[in-house]
């Protein structure tokens, strides 16, 4: 039964992962709506208007699936982390410990999508000057290359949805489940951010700003989980170990 409930509750993560994605459309568009529809504008200058007929596809296939790439690459990272930390102690407390903060941490990022914590938890993967840097000059690199660096670019950017997935992928069950779970999420934000370009502007802020919330409560939601799960695991481990 135990097994059974573990099972359930991991798969209530991707799908807590997708659904952030998808309802967290209105900070996507709030945040990178404009960078995408900049890039693609001055793409389309770069290339004598190639790059923004519908016939090429391609463009858009590279920022988009480069993006994806880095969120799945992070996941995968951010496993390995957890894993490396766990093997560090007594594998089952360390393990309930981890899952015990990346819960609380995780429920912090959700609070701060609500714009209820007076203080930013938000760090980004990068330097900020260095990816403004590589955004700005990817459209000069080539039509594919170019909107792969930038998909690359946009990946990296501080984001407080992506941080809680990260952190929430330090406890995965496994390296793999880490990049999977990133990739959830990456799937749920395609549909606002491959239309970013139609969507920005006609969504209103009022609107933005009710799925921005509705995201942070998956992340909440998602990070009660993951801290029942750490209280659960951490109390039978004690009870075995000590």
């Amino acid at each position: 039964m135990e097994g059974h409930e573990h099972h359930v509750i991991e798969q209530f993560g991707y799908v807590a992962a997708f659904m952030t994605g998808l309802l967290g459309s209105g900070h996507c568009l709030g945040m990178c709506g404009a960078l995408v529809c900049g890039y693609f504008i001055r793409a389309k200058q770069f290339s004598g208007g190639a790059a923004g007929g519908v016939s090429n596809a391609a463009p858009y296939v590279a920022y988009h699936g480069a993006r994806l790439s880095v969120y799945g690459t992070i996941g995968l990272l951010a496993a390995a982390l957890g894993a490396v930390l766990v093997s560090t102690g007594q594998i089952g407390l360390a393990q309930g410990v981890l899952q015990i903060v990346a819960g609380v941490v995780v429920i912090l990022l959700g609070v701060e999508l609500l714009g209820l914590l007076p203080v930013s938890l938000t760090i980004g993967f990068a330097p900020a000057r260095w990816l403004r840097q590589q955004f700005a000059g990817a459209a000069q690199k080539g039509l594919v290359r170019g909107a792969a660096i930038a998909g690359v670019v946009n990946g990296l950017m501080p984001c407080s949805m992506t941080m809680a997935m990260a952190v929430k992928a330090t406890t995965a069950p496994s390296v793999a489940e880490g990049g999977l779970l990133l990739l959830a999420f990456g799937a749920g934000t395609l549909p606002s951010m491959l239309l970013a370009s139609i969507l920005f502007g006609k969504l209103g802020p009022k609107m933005r700003g009710y799925l921005q919330k509705g995201a942070g409560l998956f992340v909440i939601a998602l990070g009660l989980s993951t801290l029942w799960q750490g209280i659960s695991y951490f109390r039978v481990m004690h009870k075995l170990v000590l």
